[in-house]
């Protein structure tokens, strides 16, 4: 690139960091203020958040987003969400509550994206029993979050990973929701030293409740929410697991019965008692540093998750053969362990599943965590040809309404 080329790029750089300056609120994240583990000095047009998105996209663990469980496993049917798409979701609706507040839509974006790559085969039924095999072989309990992290700091690239910041980082460790929080308030005050403590922290203590580092980061961790309470009844309705009329009456008649309708009316509420946010007056660290949900709608939102568990999550009338997959786990972390044990490196004859780590990737993790690295970054299918090699029986697919 010749230097005058150079010169104009930059000068349109340097008129989006005014324009954020300009037009973003006070609470927001600006793109100047991304902090990186290892500095790049590399030439890069791209804003700093938005070159994390771009990044993100083009990992491996993304690609392999096609082909991974959201809730429903082992289904033929075109039309069910998988968690490429959910991941979609949460930054399409996370873009517009940003775009609204006048927080750094970038930065949703890439944490938004990135939330889920640690998901391993057969969604949530997949990560209980990975943890199991991890306890049991001295590990500490299997966290997607956690994992998200190291599949994208130490996993990718051959273990170079792919830099990203500190920012979105922290956004992907702190997006679990499963507790019911309605009001989210940053805890601004984080370093990479500080990323580090809490992953360790989290590792030992599962329930430890963690705060995203930005608002950008709260309202992902809100929107994950609101993208799959409604697209999971959507997909149970087209499973033939519930009908519309069996949704809670006051939830139904509140947030509606649609996903659409129910995506619409949170997303409105969260905007109107969020609205706070773009005030040139809100300051961090004040009584305005917060979204969040209005009380009537935050016991809605409970209400249609808790009818979710119960009449979704835990529908006898749709539960693939996990006892399979359950077996099917089991025995090829034991299968991989023992290649290590025959070849620490991998790359012995018949050993070649571990072609896409470095040798100081190998070095530095003991075998079961590298054995639990290569099962989580599998697709279901993948699993399932790997378990079918070994002389597993896997499950079949279920044909449901398509």
């Amino acid at each position: 690139m010749h230097r005058s080329d150079e010169l104009i790029l930059q000068r349109i750089q340097d008129a989006l960091y005014r324009a954020e300056e300009e037009h973003l609120s006070p609470l927001a994240c600006r793109s100047c203020e991304a902090r990186w583990r290892h500095p790049d000095t590399r030439l890069d047009y791209r804003q700093s958040f938005a070159r994390d998105a771009d990044r993100i996209l083009h990992s491996r663990a993304y690609s392999r987003y096609i082909d991974k469980t959201q809730v429903f496993s082992l289904v033929d049917n075109d039309h069910i969400t998988h968690r490429v798409l959910h991941v979609q979701m949460v930054s399409r609706i996370g873009r517009t509550v940003g775009r609204f507040l006048g927080l750094n839509e970038d930065l949703i974006e890439a944490i938004a994206l990135g939330h889920d790559i640690g998901h391993p085969p057969f969604g949530h039924e997949g990560e209980r029993i990975l943890d199991k095999l991890c306890r049991a072989h001295g590990l500490e309990g299997f966290q997607h979050n956690i994992q998200s992290v190291q599949f994208l700091e130490r996993f990718e690239r051959k273990g170079a990973g792919w830099n990203l910041t500190l920012q979105v980082l922290d956004g992907i460790l702190c997006h679990d929701g499963e507790v019911h929080n309605p009001r989210l308030a940053p805890c601004r005050d984080k370093d990479f030293a500080r990323l580090d403590q809490e992953i360790r922290d989290k590792g030992h203590n599962p329930r430890l409740a963690l705060r995203p580092m930005t608002l950008e980061g709260c309202v992902v961790r809100l929107c994950d929410t609101i993208a799959y309470v409604g697209r999971d009844i959507e997909d149970a309705v087209e499973l033939g697991l519930i009908r519309r009329d069996e949704i809670p009456e006051r939830c139904s008649r509140r947030l509606g019965s649609s996903n659409g309708s129910i995506v619409y009316n949170l997303v409105t509420d969260l905007l109107l008692h969020s609205h706070h946010v773009r005030e040139r007056s809100a300051c961090r660290g004040s009584d305005q540093d917060w979204i969040g949900l209005g009380e009537e709608t935050a016991e809605l939102l409970l209400e249609l998750k808790k009818f979710n568990y119960e009449r979704i999550y835990k529908n006898p009338s749709f539960k693939p053969d996990f006892e399979k997959i359950h077996i099917c786990y089991e025995r090829l972390f034991a299968h991989y362990l023992r290649q290590l044990e025959k070849d620490s490196t991998g790359r012995g004859s018949g050993r070649d599943f571990l072609q896409t780590m470095s040798e100081a990737y190998l070095q530095d993790h003991p075998a079961p965590a590298v054995v639990r690295d290569y099962l989580a970054g599998m697709t279901d299918d993948f699993f399932l040809r790997q378990a079918q090699e070994i002389g597993c029986r896997i499950p079949e697919r279920t044909c449901l309404p398509n």
